[in-house]
């Protein structure tokens, strides 16, 4: 897939009321422009990047079951991120220097209307696949729900219509552990709050995995042992990994746009908006999914008019929709087949 970015040079309105004086949009797509071919619009969740030939390698690529050969797969990288779209890390205008604790609050409707944006600058009238998975099914519902004709197929993956209390949560768990790294706080550099993030996707971690999981995984080898370090470990090694690609202030930004998902917001509720939906739906949920459990996808497919559910059985919990391809796939094919 090609990286592209797509500026847009007039003031970008948010939801809170708020605007930024102009926004870019970093998108990878299959080459050449989407005539004549059935386009699949991937949405991504919270740290991904717009490539998703790296993390979603079995489903995306040449001759996979996402062909961008075949397709025009198109993934654009949300707003508030690190990966090229505008965010906390981009310069501000008015000062000449990164917004950092400074960037407004991005909505998951200013995310989607960003999208709207650049679907209508490449030119797409129609979306045959709208597919996401966690944040990125947050973005999936509410372009659902803001623009019904313009979504023939939709996949919804491990989301809900609405953030739950649990999630909310979760994240300002999260939040808490990145404003009490000093570093953050202090805003001197871009690269401030690494300890804080840290420790925040430890917090997350929980939430994306399962107790059948760690008991698979991270397990003690020696039955004897005086104290057990093995889970530990993979806590720490998960934190910095991520801290070694990503940025403190966009992921704070981040949680907080999770904590805005509501498509029920000022159109008469969930349960109306949901109904608005035209599009043929398939919702996925994961048996073993925590933070989405399959009774929020079900309450989903209860309440939009062409929709069905079909369940993942996996020990992966949440993190399943990032790791069970087969199964996905074999989903998927009564969607949308080959």
């Amino acid at each position: 897939m090609l990286s592209q970015t797509y500026t847009y040079k007039k003031s970008f309105a948010l939801e809170n009321g708020g605007s930024l004086p102009e926004i870019e949009i970093s998108y990878h797509s299959s080459a050449g422009r989407p005539d004549g071919k059935k386009v699949v619009w991937i949405c991504h969740a919270l740290t991904a990047n717009s490539n998703p030939e790296e993390w979603w390698t079995p489903l995306v690529g040449a001759g996979r079951y996402f062909d961008t050969e075949k397709y025009y797969v198109i993934c654009a990288n949300i707003l508030g991120s690190c990966y090229g779209s505008t965010g906390p890390q981009s310069i501000n205008p008015s000062d000449g220097k990164p917004y950092l604790l400074n960037f407004p609050l991005i909505s998951i409707r200013d995310m989607v209307a960003a999208h709207e944006l650049l679907r209508t600058h490449l030119g797409i009238d129609r979306i045959d696949l709208l597919i996401g998975g966690s944040s990125g099914g947050f973005q999936a519902v509410e372009w659902a729900v803001s623009n019904p004709s313009l979504v023939r197929h939709l996949c919804l993956i491990s989301c809900n219509a609405r953030i739950s209390p649990w999630g909310t949560a979760f994240n300002e768990s999260q939040r808490m552990a990145l404003t009490s790294d000093a570093t953050f706080e202090a805003q001197q550099s871009v690269a401030g709050g690494v300890k804080g993030l840290q420790c925040a996707r430890s917090v997350a971690l929980l939430s994306y995995r399962s107790y059948a999981g760690y008991a698979a995984t991270q397990a003690e080898p020696d039955d004897d042992c005086m104290l057990a370090q093995r889970a530990c470990s993979y806590q720490r090694y998960q934190g910095k990994k991520l801290s070694n690609r990503f940025n403190a202030y966009a992921y704070y930004y981040l949680t907080l746009s999770l904590d805005t998902h509501n498509v029920g917001r000022g159109r008469g509720g969930v349960a109306q908006a949901l109904a608005s939906i035209t599009a043929k739906t398939l919702c996925i949920a994961i048996d073993s999914d925590v933070l989405f459990p399959v009774c929020e996808m079900d309450y989903v497919v209860r309440h939009i008019p062409q929709a069905q559910l079909g369940v993942i059985s996996s020990a992966c919990g949440h993190d399943g929709f990032l790791l069970e391809y087969e199964q996905l796939i074999g989903k998927l094919t009564t969607l949308f087949p080959q």
